[in-house]
């Protein structure tokens, strides 16, 4: 049998577990089911011999039900939580449907806040390596060119192993933080940008299980990163083609070696800015990130001019600042959680072993298609090259904007998605599609009109500008689809379907590089512009086919979203 009970009261389950508020949907009908059938006792509905009862134009709140009668019937409830007045003169649905609006506006208010201070966040550290750049350049050309190598060979190892941590930590704790929020046997919850506080006000840390292991994660990632760039320096610079003879090679190396002491804290520092993601705190970050890289205005200028260390102080004053961020960020962290060691089984190494795993695939994929992108555009020359690298800095640093929401997305939706509310979900999801278009078109129009004079920055050669100027549609044009592909890794991110979104960027990484490899030597660089279209183009087709499938974890976004089963 099974049992649903209304007044206005609080509703309690199964004996012992803990109190949930149920609340029923609109609907006027009744769902026979192997003929069973409904009777009422008393403000008790109960569901006799198996019969689904749907309620019409009823609103009510789930009465206190005995121990005995727990453990005969149970009670199962629609996830998305509507409430419908009992009223009949029609205020009802005017009620409803000015909190629906009300619901919408503070969801897309929130994505707005959360996506702004994380768009400020993301240009921090360009920011900082283009100073950096700047200050090395007037040592002298070799200098810049040595250095110039070993930051790109510490950029890529960091980005491989970095961002997968950094996403999978942004779920893991919005979805521990939504647990503790609604486990209601004792007065705390997880508030939003705090961590954690009493429902009276008073503040309390509390220890997750999702932040230990981020951290353990990411300390273990970055010693490895550190040994790795420091003994392998010499290995990595062959990859790109510098040899033991280049006049280049022993300062690139230094600087090499000198950049992977701070790989530990670029680690730490990144996975703790995707652990406040999952607090849905966007600002902290930015405060850390903005004085620890600030303290490199200071370092620079003392350490290589000063002291006359040259690019060994360039190197030790951007791993100074790397520290600096790291502890900041430690710091504020400390007075949101309790920062101990846990218990061995309260780990998740295994759910983040799993979902980096996929991530460190789908991301090697998206690299090696980009650089081979590269790799084809050298070919057609030097002319060719110096133009396809204006094109594609412009076009991957305005994607920054986009993959700031799609992190604030992320987060959002990785909270109401692990607390079931899938209605709240579905509102997220289609108002991030919604904002990530709306930017990408912006984009496209504003760099459709100032591309040509932006990329006067760049270089003042008049060949090289006009071949830029011919890659305008694919710097422009794209943006859109960008945005969007962008917007569903945020989405998939956030329901966790990580290993959908490593799969399907193998496959489309796969399919463009194909298309790199061959097209280039028939149209040139056009070719390869296309290619780059066509792997963002079949991304967003891969999200939205996702979305789309009534298999999956959106499978919810195609059911009847309005069924009540009242289940044995």
């Amino acid at each position: 049998m099974a049992v649903a009970q209304f007044t206005n009261a609080p509703c309690w389950g199964v004996a012992g577990k803990e109190r949930e508020r149920r609340t029923f949907v609109n609907l006027s009908r009744e769902l026979p089911l192997n003929g069973s059938e409904v009777t009422q006792t008393g403000g008790h509905s109960l569901v006799k011999k198996r019969r689904v009862s749907i309620f019409g134009g009823v609103s009510r709140r789930c009465q206190s039900i005995s121990d005995q009668q727990a453990l005969d019937f149970e009670l199962h409830t629609d996830p998305y939580n509507e409430d419908i007045s009992t009223s009949t003169d029609g205020s009802a649905l005017h009620d409803e449907s000015t909190q629906h609006s009300t619901d919408s506006q503070n969801l897309q208010t929130e994505l707005i806040m959360l996506s702004l201070p994380a768009i400020a966040g993301q240009a921090i550290e360009p920011l900082a390596q283009l100073m950096e750049t700047a200050y090395i350049g007037r040592l002298g050309p070799l200098e810049l060119a040595s250095a110039g190598v070993s930051m790109s060979i510490f950029n890529i190892v960091s980005k491989v192993f970095n961002i997968p941590l950094l996403s999978v930590a942004t779920s893991f704790v919005a979805e521990d933080v939504a647990r503790s929020a609604g486990n209601n046997s004792a007065p705390f919850q997880i508030s939003q940008c705090t961590g954690g506080q009493y429902q009276n006000g008073a503040y309390e840390r509390r220890e997750l299980p999702s932040v230990s292991t981020a951290l353990l994660l990411a300390l273990a990632i970055g010693v490895f990163e550190a040994l790795a760039l420091y003994f392998g320096s010499g290995l990595f610079l062959d990859m790109m083609g510098i040899s033991s003879g280049s006049s280049m090679r022993i300062p690139a190396e230094h600087f090499l070696k000198l950049r992977a002491f701070g790989a530990p804290a670029v680690v730490v520092y990144l996975a703790v800015q995707g652990i406040f993601r999952g607090f849905k705190d966007t600002k902290t970050p930015i405060l850390s990130l903005g004085l620890g890289n600030f303290s490199a205005v200071f370092f620079f200028p003392l350490l290589m001019y000063y002291f006359h260390l040259g690019v060994t102080g360039a190197a030790i004053s951007t791993v100074l600042s790397q520290y600096i961020v790291a502890f900041l960020m430690i710091w504020h962290l400390n007075k949101r959680t309790v920062l101990s060691l846990p218990n061995a089984h309260n780990l998740h190494f295994g759910g983040y072993l799993k979902s980096g795993g996929f991530l460190l695939g789908r991301t090697m994929a998206a690299v090696m298609t980009i650089t081979l992108s590269t790799s084809m555009a050298a070919r057609q020359g030097a002319l060719a090259m110096a133009a396809h690298q204006i094109c594609l800095q412009v076009w991957l640093s305005v994607s920054l904007l986009v993959d700031a929401q799609a992190a604030a997305g992320q987060a959002m939706i990785a909270s109401s998605y692990a607390k079931g509310d899938y209605s709240t979900v579905k509102k997220i999801a289609f108002f991030a599609l919604k904002t990530g278009l709306i930017t990408g078109v912006s984009l496209a129009l504003l760099l459709g009109l100032s591309f040509n004079s932006l990329a006067t920055l760049f270089t003042k050669d008049a060949q090289v500008l006009q071949i830029v100027g011919s890659g305008l549609l694919f710097v422009s044009a794209s943006q859109p689809i960008n945005a969007l592909a962008y917007i569903f890794d945020g989405l998939h991110y956030g329901v966790s379907d990580f290993s959908y979104a490593a799969w399907s960027m193998m496959a489309v990484g796969a399919l463009s590089s194909v298309f790199l490899l061959y097209a280039p030597s028939i149209v040139g660089l056009s070719g390869v512009w296309s290619g780059l279209t066509l792997f963002m183009g079949l991304r967003t087709l891969a999200g939205y086919a996702r979305l789309s499938s009534k298999e999956g974890p959106w499978k919810f976004l195609h059911g009847d979203a309005y069924k009540l089963q009242v289940a044995i």
